[in-house]
């Protein structure tokens, strides 16, 4: 049996992986909008970028360009993302807003949710979808069960 841990020190044990055709700019939209970290990034051939890791928070995000050859394809190329991918900030107005003013599409506008997070969702300019939220409120389950039955009964 082998003494080396099956998980990498460093890494959660779900990181995805997002193609995004011109992944440099991608790379500077998450960090400008999410405060994440550049921790490694290999260049590929005319300006690509081959894999990198960015830290936002304990998470990794890895992106890259396209690699259609094996099927690691961004969404626009797929006719779309069927993924949304949830991110905790300190001030999600401010991120949410910053997203638009880069460049990103709002899918739902910033409303504080019944479960205790202001939240709103983006596809951002290579079609990830990802919502952004900061936690407001502690709410019980009890009371997390009885806001969720009054807003299904006035739709």
């Amino acid at each position: 049996m082998s003494d080396v841990s099956p998980f990498p020190d460093g890494y959660p044990r779900i990181c995805p992986g997002l193609a995004c055709a011109g992944a440099g700019a991608a790379i500077d939209f998450y960090t400008a909008i999410f405060g994440a970290t550049v921790r490694m990034k290999m260049d590929g051939p005319g300006g690509t970028v081959v894999h990198s890791e960015l830290l936002v928070g304990d998470s990794v995000l890895m992106v890259g360009d396209p690699v259609p050859e094996i099927g690691f394809v961004d969404p626009k190329a797929a006719g779309g993302s069927g993924v949304n991918l949830m991110v905790y900030v300190a001030d999600a107005d401010a991120a949410f807003a910053a997203a638009l003013t880069a460049g990103a599409t709002a899918i739902t506008p910033m409303t504080d949710q019944f479960y205790g997070d202001r939240s709103g969702a983006f596809e951002d300019p290579w079609g990830h979808r990802w919502t952004v939220a900061t936690h407001i409120e502690e709410v019980s389950p009890a009371e997390m069960e009885r806001r969720m039955a009054e807003m299904m009964n006035q739709g």
